[in-house]
């Protein structure tokens, strides 16, 4: 047996979260193998005994022990990943318990083909059921007449009225017609040309009722596509007895769907030799379990199909295999079929000629451009013909595939328009549903439509018992063919429409549309595809492992495929923090895409080379302003600084704050003029960002004001066994010490005192948080003997938390550390905890957390995000043995509350991030040991997320 392709196994799974829950299972099977067409392992759960998993490869079909309803289970999913990457081994015999499974299907099977052979249709029951349907046709047809008798706009459109005539007709044997009128409701209500929806398929109906009437007066084929139309069955023994036809049949396309848990999968095929096109469908209830026979896209076998009879063949099943399917780079080129848009229409014609109730037809265009206009979708060729997409698509990844160059697309051609299936480029097809749409378009959908059809609209809307319809506004073709049919006004009406409807879409024409130019080549080396791939299913399901992988893959300097491009920027869209290298990832391509989508194109920048600094400073938006200073405050200092300087008198208010913290960056005493001034502005927040940096000036005159701010208002008075801080701020504050940002922001600080706000308190805390750490360090001493100090209790907290806020703005990490010490700020005030023990050396930062057991647990989850990523090796086995102590707690009393791994989530979900992917052994050994099942779960998931990233890493060399 072949092994399946990862993405094989992906087509199987029911929804997206058994997917993902399948590939968390790798690191739990044991006594996987493979023999023949049986797949088997064992896959440790939450209870003692393992899961039995088995899979019948030639279904294929599951079997598990484990109690899930979905079909396939993530089980069964996991093991045939395993076994498509590899990890399982070939078997010389099956295991006892899939033998038995496997050998009751070979031999359930066998019974039915063995009866099948000597089955014959009975003459009987093949004419009771055309008498039925017959019957039920010849009351829709009534019920049609009916309608457009009365108008469509007083008839009953509810669901419920077209699910009772849908219902009678699943009652006369005929549910390709009851398939067609339970669509009608969802027009009705969403489309604003739903008249002209409603009277088209009524004429398509009433024709094909007509051509029903007369089924034994027409040829072999059209008779055949009238029955497969109205819904009589077509074993496939009886299809298998059609002519085969041989040929390398290449996957264009795969589209699976469903309808009430009913799962239809389409495959397009098109044949090198013959240059057909084939149809295979399957379908399978309650999950997407299809056969895995058929080949993936950009496979190609060599094989037999046999076509389902008809006037228009195209639907076909499998025959006889002649090879293992294999992949191919170049599609054929033929001058009788050379995939022009000409030549798309005329193939179209000429197959709704031979069946005029073919909803479309697929087509394959070489060479040809997608546009997106305000209008709409076109795929163009470089003449300008184009062929307009149907307005519910929004084929933005076949864009950025193109990005305005020349691509092979095959595609649907429908009465709305053409539906892209999957673009043909640099040797690759690539699917053009999996991923989109992404961003959307608020481009209008057409609601064009002909004079000569509008009038049949406006006549059925308002009833034939009011109006007849106008024969001579049709086509001159369609208004003669009219002449000859029946005065019943209603039926007239209908075969009109009918043949209205067949001649606008076989008589479709090409419109015109112009490429845009094309975007320009991108130098950089292509991201490798398995990472690429591994990409894309991490945006898709936004990982936490995405900044990790964009680090380690920034020194690359890679660019994306093509088609990921689209994904790349929805997903910049909404990630502030990783835009930039999303963006850059994304590269030339990315940013000429953007160009063409209205919610993408604010997030690429003008090019330096295309608009002039000055006018970039002069004119840009704010952010775009500021960015640009920032660059050049990166580049040249005093440039930035004499820039601002010389705008800063005519620079809008709401912008002053932003740019002035540009300076904050290399940041100097030749900075002080321009901040002094900053504390004269009108603006507050441009006063607070300035009196802010300067404080980062310790030998600035605004320290120095400070200073002499703090001898005077705080005394240091030492006394025999201790040093006190005696506070003595003045009760009103002079004008200068407002200018230098002391101010009574009550709301800001939530100091009390004697049941009101203290503002003392708050004047406090800004004073010492400006003041130098260094005046402190004289009047008090060293760090860790200042915060010893004694002080009246109303003042303490805000002598500390100007401390902090001193300590944090000027980096000094001894200030941090005695603060950290000394338990300032709270336990409350994690966050600002947090921040002082960032301050601190990492070797002290992993030592503190060393020191922390079990108890502290909370503690050491509070204060990793300080550790940086990934955790130092040894912190990462210390917090491995703290959880693997809460897990054996666990085992001993599972009844104790805060020892799940639940209470636990956040650690466990942050360890899956940060911890070092060398420490997933150690996470598979302590799931062994634990004895917990919960937790032993939660080892395992740990242990594969590190092995995850370990391999996503490994995919960027």
């Amino acid at each position: 047996m072949t092994r399946w392709s990862e993405d094989q196994v992906t087509a199987l799974a029911p929804d997206a979260s058994s997917l993902s829950a399948a590939r968390k299972l790798a690191s739990r099977w044991r006594g996987t193998g493979q023999h023949d067409i049986a797949l088997w392992g064992l896959c440790q759960g939450s209870g003692a005994k393992p899961y039995q998993t088995t899979v019948d490869l030639s279904g294929p079909a599951y079997k598990c022990s484990c109690p899930s309803r979905k079909f396939p289970c993530k089980h069964a999913l996991s093991l045939l990943l395993e076994w498509a990457a590899g990890r399982v081994e070939q078997a010389p015999g099956i295991a006892d318990f899939a033998a038995s499974w496997i050998d009751g299907r070979v031999a359930k099977a066998a019974k039915p083909a063995a009866e099948s052979t000597t089955r014959t249709a009975s003459p009987a029951t093949a004419q009771q059921r055309r008498v039925r349907v017959t019957a039920g046709l010849a009351e829709l047809d009534v019920w049609l007449g009916d309608q457009v008798r009365t108008g469509l706009a007083q008839t009953d459109r509810s669901f419920r009225a077209f699910e009772a005539i849908a219902a009678r007709m699943v009652d006369a044997q005929a549910p390709g017609v009851a398939a067609a009128l339970r669509q009608l409701p969802t027009a009705v209500v969403t489309r604003a040309d739903w008249p002209e929806v409603v009277l088209r398929e009524y004429a398509r109906l009433h024709l094909l009722i007509a051509a029903h009437r007369r089924l034994d007066e027409l040829s072999p084929e059209l008779s055949a596509t009238v029955r497969t139309h109205v819904g009589y069955p077509n074993p496939a023994e009886t299809v298998r007895t059609e002519p085969a036809v041989r040929d390398r049949w290449m996957v264009l396309g795969v589209r699976i769907s469903e309808d009430e848990r009913l799962y239809t999968r389409r495959t397009w095929l098109y044949g090198r030799a013959s240059r057909r096109w084939a149809l295979v469908v399957d379908h399978s209830f309650g999950s997407p379990g299809f056969p895995a026979d058929v080949p993936t896209l950009g496979l190609l076998a060599d094989a037999d199909l046999h076509y389902y009879p008809g006037a228009a063949p195209l639907r076909a099943l499998w025959g006889e295999r002649h090879g293992a399917a294999e992949p191919f780079t170049t599609l054929p080129i033929d001058p009788d079929h050379p995939g022009t848009v000409a030549a798309a229409l005329d193939d179209h014609a000429a197959a709704l000629g031979a069946d005029p109730w073919l909803r479309g037809w697929p087509v394959l265009l070489v060479d040809v451009i997608p546009v997106h206009t305000e209008n709409g979708w076109y795929i163009t060729e470089s003449d300008g013909t184009a062929l307009p997409v149907a307005p519910g698509e929004q084929p933005w990844r076949l864009l950025g595939v193109s990005g305005g160059h020349p691509v092979t697309v095959a595609a649907e051609w429908t009465s709305e328009g053409l539906v892209p299936i999957s673009v043909f480029s640099a040797g690759e097809v690539i699917d053009l549903a999996r991923l989109d749409p992404v961003g959307r378009s608020t481009s209008q959908t057409r609601t064009t439509q002909s004079s000569s059809s509008a009038d049949l609209t406006s006549v059925a809307l308002l009833g034939t018992a009011r109006r007849a319809p106008d024969l001579a506004q049709l086509a001159a073709p369609v208004a003669r063919a009219a002449d000859r049919l029946p005065t019943d006004p209603a039926l007239r009406l209908l075969e009109s429409a009918a043949l209205q409807d067949v001649f606008a879409r076989g008589g479709a024409r090409a419109v015109t549309a112009t490429a845009p130019e094309p975007a320009e080549d991108d130098p950089r080396r292509l991201l490798p595809s398995t990472a690429a791939g591994h990409l894309a299913r991490m945006l898709q399901e936004r990982s936490p492992f995405l900044p990790e992988w964009f680090a380690a893959a920034t020194p690359f300097d890679y660019r994306a495929p093509d088609a990921l491009c689209g994904q790349l920027l929805d997903q910049a869209k909404s990630n502030a923090e990783l835009r930039e290298p999303l963006l850059r990832l994304a590269g030339t391509r990315g940013r000429w895409l953007a160009g063409q989508h209205p919610e993408w194109r604010n997030l690429v920048r003008k090019q330096t080379a295309t608009v002039s600094t000055e006018e970039v400073w002069q004119f840009g938006q704010p952010p775009e302003r500021r960015a640009w200073l920032a660059e050049l405050r990166r580049r040249d200092a005093d440039a930035a600084r004499d820039t601002l300087a010389a705008a800063w008198p005519k620079e809008p208010g709401p912008l002053k704050a932003e740019l002035l913290a540009v300076l904050a960056d290399r940041i100097s005493r030749a900075d002080e003029p321009l901040l002094e001034a900053g504390l004269d502005d009108r603006r507050s927040d441009v006063r607070r960002t300035a009196a802010g940096l300067l404080t980062l000036l310790p030998d600035s005159a605004f320290a120095q004001r400070m200073t002499r701010r703090a001898g005077d208002w705080i005394q240091v008075e030492h006394r025999l066994l201790h040093t006190e801080l005696v506070v003595a701020l003045p009760d009103t504050l002079d004008p200068p010490a407002h200018r230098d940002g002391i101010t009574d922001r009550s709301v800001e600080f939530t100091y009390r005192w004697g049941g009101g706000p203290d503002v003392t308190a708050g004047r406090l805390r800004q004073l010492v948080a400006a003041t130098p750490l260094s005046h402190w360090a004289s009047a008090l001493g060293a760090p860790d003997k200042a915060v010893k100090v004694t002080i009246d209790d109303r003042f303490r907290q805000p002598v500390f938390d100007g401390w902090v806020d001193a300590a944090l703005a000027q980096h000094d990490s001894s200030w941090a550390r005695a603060l950290f010490d000394a338990g300032v700020p709270t336990d409350v005030a994690m966050l600002r905890r947090r921040e002082l023990f960032a301050l601190l050396p990492l070797a002290d930062r992993t030592r503190h957390l060393l020191e922390l057991d079990g108890s502290w647990l909370s503690e050491v989850e509070a204060l990793l995000p300080a550790m940086g990523h990934p955790w130092p090796e040894p912190l990462a086995q210390h917090l491995i043995l703290l959880l693997f102590e809460r897990a054996r707690a666990a085992a001993r009393r599972p009844e104790a509350h805060g020892n799940t791994p639940n209470a636990h989530r956040s650690l466990l979900s942050a360890a899956s991030v940060h911890l070092p992917v060398t420490a997933a052994s150690a996470a598979a050994v302590v799931a062994r040991r634990c004895g917990d099942p919960a937790w032993e779960r939660a080892f395992d998931q740990l242990a594969h997320d590190l092995n995850h990233r370990s391999m996503m890493l490994e995919e960027l060399q």
